[in-house]
């Protein structure tokens, strides 16, 4: 039996929840967890659910290395406890392995609440990335901190299958959304002194996103980076003839996507990648390699191309009809991804 299997009751049914979400990934930064705890938490504040979430922006905080835009809270557990208290959920959510998610993990397990958690970041690799360490000590301690709760949400079918092959137990599936309103086709003025076709990367500028692979291919036109982080300083300084346009958010996002040829996500450590979904609600095709992420997203070949050969997919990506990309994206919704979310949660004991 598992440190988890506690007095656990699904939710299945609509009457309102007190459910509280403790993440490290909040505001004010800028990422795909954010993105996605912010819109769900919405969503369920729509259908009469009261949602709080808990952040490192409540507590001390410090910089973490080589990432000064992510903070880290300091020392929570006491803070944490009395927000927690003041709250009374009836369920739970631990959305991050951080600082905050383990103090949250074990005031539920002193407790005897269960809870659940959701895989969004594969560190393992990253961490190797950063700093050469080899993964399998890292993908033990993240077996264990989500191996203690009623059950852990994974975003694709084949990271559900990985997780579950690692040893993790009660792998529930739960995919993305996107907003189709403010993420759609239509006319932009965006770089339009820029040679065409525009390729186009949006999101984190960090090692972990490979991005060095899309910038150095031989392609026409131009490439855009949107976004910002660690290592635009020395991409700017490697590439001086890529756009660099820095962050962007909502409806200059959105235009950025539009203006695009191709939208070009060189990653291969992403579990799911909410950038593809942006993209193709734009109409934008995209050009990925045929990894974890892009083989669950970009499952029609008329709304992108992937490849190992990632300047052949982006050559090919050219040639996908925009109209189709849209289509594509009109799959997701985000009430079905919230929907999906509240099912897998469990009440805490009465």
């Amino acid at each position: 039996m598992s440190e988890a299997e506690t007095l656990e009751r699904p939710v299945t049914t609509h009457r309102p929840l007190r459910l509280l979400i403790v993440s490290d990934a909040w505001h004010p930064q800028v990422n795909g967890v954010v993105r996605t705890l912010a819109t769900v938490a919405d969503e369920l504040r729509a259908l009469g659910d009261v949602v709080e979430v808990i952040g490192p922006d409540r507590f001390r905080s410090m910089a973490m290395p080589s990432y000064p835009e992510i903070r880290l809270a300091l020392m929570p557990r006491i803070g944490l406890a009395r927000m927690v208290d003041g709250f009374a959920p009836t369920a739970v959510h631990i959305a991050t392995e951080g600082p905050l998610g383990w103090a949250m993990r074990r005031l539920c397990l002193r407790r005897g609440w269960p809870f659940t958690t959701s895989f969004h970041t594969r560190f393992p690799e990253y961490l190797q990335a950063r700093t050469g360490m080899p993964p399998r000590l890292a993908w033990a301690v993240l077996r264990r901190f989500h191996n203690a709760a009623a059950g852990t949400f994974a975003a694709t079918h084949s990271l559900q299958v990985e997780l579950r092959g690692r040893g993790f137990d009660h792998v529930l599936p739960w995919t993305r959304g996107v907003d189709l309103a403010l993420f759609s086709q239509g006319p932009t003025t965006d770089f339009a002194d820029l040679p065409r076709p525009i390729f186009l990367y949006a999101g984190r500028v960090a090692v972990e996103k490979n991005i060095e692979a899309f910038l150095a291919l031989d392609l026409p036109g131009s490439k855009v980076v949107v976004g910002d982080g660690p290592q635009r300083a020395a991409l700017q300084a490697r590439f001086p003839g890529t756009h660099f346009a820095g962050w962007r958010m909502g409806e200059a996002l959105a235009s950025a996507y539009r203006a695009a040829d191709v939208f070009v996500f060189p990653s291969r450590t992403d579990t799911f990648g909410l950038v593809l979904l942006e993209a193709m609600a734009c109409g934008t095709p995209v050009a990925a390699y045929p990894v974890q992420g892009p083989i669950d997203v970009v499952t029609d070949p008329r709304a992108g191309a992937l490849d190992e050969d990632l300047r052949a997919a982006c050559i090919t990506a050219l040639a996908c009809p925009r109209d189709a990309a849209r289509a594509h994206a009109e799959r997701y919704s985000w009430p079905a991804c919230a929907a999906a979310f509240r099912a897998g949660l469990v009440y805490l004991p009465a």
